[in-house]
């Protein structure tokens, strides 16, 4: 027999563990289209066959894709606020995109240095995917703007780092996995997604190098793997340094500050209370 105290730790104990955006089919469906199409956007030189004539167009593809890529993003994060985003997950939202373009310029990418990672890493683990992906794209949305580096190629940053704080999100063990335990998952989750988002920016800007360096740029006419070949000299030749930097600054931060952040996180969703105020049944 329970009481009417029991409900009510029964109900905070669901509160604290519930995330602030709860995915329901038509955030699901949107996220799935625009990842369906980032794919398309980010892996179109390995999708498209040798006689396709998107080489010719290779000019006009940044400006086509980063609109569409724009259009989508908003649409995913209308749909997502639409399924549940309220007044105090928006301002934590705020808050927390404000923090993660505010710790961007510090390095400036120097050497991979760009401690936002770490954030959207924690934030991410602690929200949810839904609001991990529209943290990870107003985040860099903002910077970009911060930091005056608006052009073609952000909405590719948005989207991958959407997918990079998802990421956290889809994590094992959000309610269970705790101490050092979920510490050492972050940090190795970290390490590898850095080189990921390092490795798909890649795919942004390698197929329009042209002729600047012939051993690893784009070739239309050439076959998937040797293309594939190419793309890998050219991740190793230009991105290398700074992708492991940039893992290894997400390693440390996550290690060193990664237990008071998540504290700090659950804490403020706690008393953000972002699902429905306690009831009590009737007896």
């Amino acid at each position: 027999m329970t009481t009417q105290a029991d409900d009510a730790v029964h109900a905070g104990t669901a509160a604290t563990r519930a995330r602030a955006v709860r995915l329901g089919p038509r955030s699901v469906a949107a996220l799935a289209l625009v990842g369906a199409i980032g794919v398309a956007a980010f892996g179109w030189p390995f999708l498209a066959p040798p006689t396709s004539t998107l080489g010719a167009h290779a000019q006009d593809a940044p400006w086509l894709f980063a609109g569409l890529l724009v259009l989508l993003v908003a649409v995913v994060a209308a749909t997502i606020a639409e399924s549940g985003l309220g007044p105090k997950a928006v301002a934590m939202l705020g808050v927390l995109a404000a923090a993660g373009a505010a710790l961007r310029p510090i390095g400036a990418g120097t050497a991979g240095i760009e401690p936002m990672f770490f954030l959207m890493v924690l934030s991410g683990r602690v929200l949810g995917p839904g609001f991990g992906f529209t943290l990870g794209s107003l985040t860099m949305f903002a910077s970009s703007l911060l930091t005056g580096g608006v052009g073609p190629w952000m909405p590719f940053q948005m989207l991958a780092m959407g997918w990079f704080t998802m990421g956290a999100g889809l994590l094992p063990g959000p309610d269970r996995l705790r101490g050092r335990g979920e510490i050492g998952l972050l940090a190795v989750y970290g390490f590898v997604a850095a080189f990921a988002y390092g490795t798909v920016m890649n795919l942004a800007g390698w197929p329009f190098m042209g002729a600047l360096a012939s051993g690893i740029a784009f070739d239309p006419h050439a076959a998937v793997p040797a293309n594939l070949a190419r793309f890998v000299a050219y991740c190793a030749a230009t991105s290398l340094g700074w992708d492991l930097g940039r893992a290894l600054v997400t390693v440390v931060l996550t290690l060193a500050l990664g237990p008071a952040v998540l504290k700090a996180l659950r804490r403020a969703t706690r008393r953000a209370a972002f699902e429905t105020a306690v009831t009590f049944e009737p007896r």
